[in-house]
């Protein structure tokens, strides 16, 4: 037994050294990097014997969002920087019958979207994904509110993300057959009739999980295509003259031959987040480079 004393005490006070190292990071995870992916916050966010993915940062980079399945079940946990570090993480929205992933702030940062079966009836949950979400409530969040009919349908919606000006890019496959990317734009506070993006971006291949720049110059998503590396590769579309230019695999510096997905970049521009093999991955996105 004393011999695994100092083994316990290791695995005990290395997450919380981690913390104590980012305090002065903004990025929660000290060792920044390349145009090489490494897995992210290994052992704090990304942890073994469990799936993480969908991952956020707030525009303020002092929130950080990600989604956790853990023995079976679906939840969304976040961390804070507050006191100059950074808090453990946590569940902050969860439900006993229903699971929520997908996690996304809206660009102010009052709403954090997700999608799930959720339902407002106790213990009946949906049999499609709808795009939901929570507006703060000073260090907590609201019950769940659906993002309403000109976004949800009989269908599965996935995935969210934002342009600076509030217009929503999701995926569904509602209008035929498999998953495609969709746009609808915020008007008076109200979300417009979804439109279908080009055959630049969707093709009759699954699309989904899509990250668009807060500046629309371009737009990131997962497809599983039979030109691909693995079961699902992450492709990337440069805005050119108002036009997606078509898409490009993002090369072995991202995809595997497993299934990458759920794309975000920081609000900065300088790193890629996804997820691949159940754990966060991040890189640099210098990588970009080379696929304009």
């Amino acid at each position: 037994m004393k011999k695994l004393l100092p083994l316990i005490l290791i695995l005990l006070i290395s997450p919380l050294c981690q913390l104590a190292r980012a305090q002065s990071n903004g990025y929660i995870d000290t060792k920044l990097p390349g145009l090489k992916s490494q897995v992210f916050a290994e052992g704090l966010v990304s942890v073994a014997g469990r799936f993480e993915y969908g991952s956020v940062f707030s525009p303020d980079g002092k929130e950080f969002y990600y989604a956790v399945i853990k023995n079976g079940k679906e939840s969304i946990w976040g961390m804070r920087y507050e006191k100059g570090s950074w808090s453990k993480p946590k569940v902050v929205i969860e439900d006993e019958y229903a699971g929520f992933n997908d996690p996304f702030l809206s660009p102010d940062g009052s709403r954090l979207y997700y999608i799930s079966k959720y339902r407002e009836e106790e213990n009946h949950n949906r049999t499609d994904y709808d795009i939901w979400y929570s507006e703060r409530r000073g260090k907590d969040w609201s019950k769940p509110i659906n993002a309403g009919p000109e976004i949800n349908t009989k269908g599965n919606e996935y995935y969210i993300s934002f342009t600076a000006d509030g217009t929503m890019y999701f995926s569904t496959n509602h209008y035929g057959g498999n998953h495609d990317i969709y746009s609808s734009e915020m008007k008076d506070g109200e979300f417009q009739k979804a439109v279908k993006e080009s055959a630049a971006i969707n093709t009759p291949d699954y699309e989904a999980d899509v990250f668009i720049a807060p500046d629309e110059s371009y737009i990131i998503f997962a497809s599983s295509r039979s030109s691909g590396l693995g079961r699902g590769d992450l492709y990337i579309s440069f805005k050119k003259n108002g036009q997606w230019t078509p898409a490009k695999n993002m090369g072995k510096a991202v995809n595997t031959q497993g299934h990458e997905l759920c794309p975000f970049v920081t609000y900065d521009g300088k790193y890629l987040f996804y997820t691949s093999n159940g754990d966060i991955y991040w890189v640099s996105t210098e990588i970009f480079d080379d696929l304009r």
